[in-house]
């Protein structure tokens, strides 16, 4: 059981690494190596011998490994990225990078997303080493830089330069999952993730005749790329069910006594009401406009239009997606990836999801454990390339009213100081039996 000291230790934690901005604008914008020393500071407190690693300087990551008391056992993966995506302090009712706890709440950037986690497993390591605990399998920490972007300078530099340090992990956890779903009914849903939709982001061009804003031109290249990507908005993706989103969609049925019906996947989550939320947004691909650029002159037509898309696809289907977006196009557009990784899947009936769900359920026995699967990603895709199979785990214990999935990337974003405490229980107790 996690002792007292580390309940209190996880909200420093927090509000430390909060206050320590390390906003990812980008392109290589962006310094983690303050986060990621204040973390090695609290690993090498607790005896281990973190090792900070950096493809690009000031853009650090921290590795370290907790010995198992069983060397047959495989490692497992416990990992959380140290970047966070950028705030407007004029938008925000604290400044985003103050770390403030007030009223029972720590607020800031990184509160969810996800310097949360990152405290919660410094607060179970420090835990472990006052307690002279061992956990049954290796344990290897990873806090990561640049994962949101590219995971160049983060994940994937460490899996594709530094694997041998992750020796023996078969299984890895990490955000976005095991926290409090309030279905509006009294009922508390505690999802945990076993898959992620698939990113692709897309660059459309599309080419055209240049000429004078005045003439009459049925080339015109924004003409064309305005009529590719209203085809992209416009398009209703066919339900696609994976095995982790049908496991979804059937204990939720179970729970609401509802038949399930997979031929009438839309008809099933409006029956569902707000629990519909866990899933509706990975029953299928999705790719939606964000970003046009086309022009220099009002008066001129140019030869070019450039347009972005956000797309998503699920775990066996990229090929459907591919082609979809070859027909949607058309003749007149062409498109690549601007940036891509693959989809993940995860088995539900491991010994390691059924230890997550029971530390859940020790901890929350008047919830419900369900799966669902990320609409986004995270890096486990890119330690996937190790064979390291990824679930998302960072239990939270959420009051009624309180919208997690809005703290992502939102104004405001915060955590209760109780939902910290419950995270940091849950995951000694996962963290010690797994």
């Amino acid at each position: 059981m996690a002792d007292e000291q580390a309940l209190d230790e996880v909200v420093r934690f927090t509000s430390d690494l909060i206050r320590i901005d390390t906003t990812n604008r980008g392109g290589g914008d962006c310094r983690e190596r303050p986060a990621a020393e204040y973390a090695a500071e609290q690993l090498a407190g607790a005896g281990l011998e973190p090792v900070l690693l950096e493809r690009t300087a000031g853009r650090t990551n921290v590795v370290a490994r907790i010995e198992g008391s069983d060397p047959s056992a495989d490692a497992l993966l416990v990992h959380g990225h140290l970047d966070v995506v950028p705030a407007r302090a004029e938008d925000w009712s604290v400044h985003p990078f103050s770390g403030e706890i007030r009223d029972g709440v720590v607020w800031g950037r990184g509160a969810v997303d996800m310097k949360n986690m990152d405290a919660m497993i410094l607060a179970v390591v420090r835990g472990w080493a006052r307690a002279g605990v061992r956990p049954r399998r290796d344990v290897v920490v990873a806090f990561t830089a640049d994962e949101e972007d590219s995971a160049r300078d983060g994940s994937g530099f460490l899996a594709g330069e530094h694997a041998a340090l992750f020796e023996g992990c078969t299984e890895g956890v990490s955000e976005s999952g095991a926290f409090t779903f309030h279905d509006g009914a009294g009922r508390q849903l505690y999802p945990i993730a076993a898959g992620e939709r698939g990113t692709g982001w897309l660059k459309l061009t599309a080419r055209g005749r240049a000429g004078h804003g005045s003439k009459v031109n049925k080339e015109n290249a924004v003409t064309r790329l305005a009529a590719a990507i209203t085809r992209i908005g416009e398009y209703e993706w066919p339900a696609r069910l994976t095995p982790t989103v049908r496991a979804a969609l059937t204990e939720l049925a179970l729970l609401y006594g509802i038949e399930s019906d997979p031929d009438d996947v839309d008809g099933l989550l409006h029956k569902l009401g707000p629990a519909a939320k866990l899933v509706e947004a990975t029953v299928r691909n999705s790719a939606n406009p964000t970003m046009l650029e086309a022009g220099y002159k009002v008066n001129v037509i140019p030869g070019e239009a450039v347009a972005y898309v956000d797309g998503r696809h699920l775990f066996g289907v990229e090929d459907e997606f591919r082609a979809t977006l070859d027909e949607l196009t058309g003749p007149d557009v062409d498109w690549e990836f601007h940036h891509r990784s693959i989809a993940l899947q995860a088995p539900l009936d491991s010994p390691t999801y059924a230890k997550m769900r029971a530390a859940v359920e020790e901890f929350a026995p008047e919830g419900h454990v369900v799966p669902y699967c990320m609409s986004g990603g995270t890096d486990a895709k890119e330690f996937s390339r190790l064979g390291i199979t990824g679930y998302g785990f960072t239990p939270l214990k959420l009051p009624e009213g309180y919208d997690y999935q809005a703290m992502f990337h939102g104004v405001d974003e915060r955590v209760p100081v109780e939902a910290l405490h419950f995270g940091v229980r849950v995951l000694d107790r996962f963290l010690r039996t797994a």
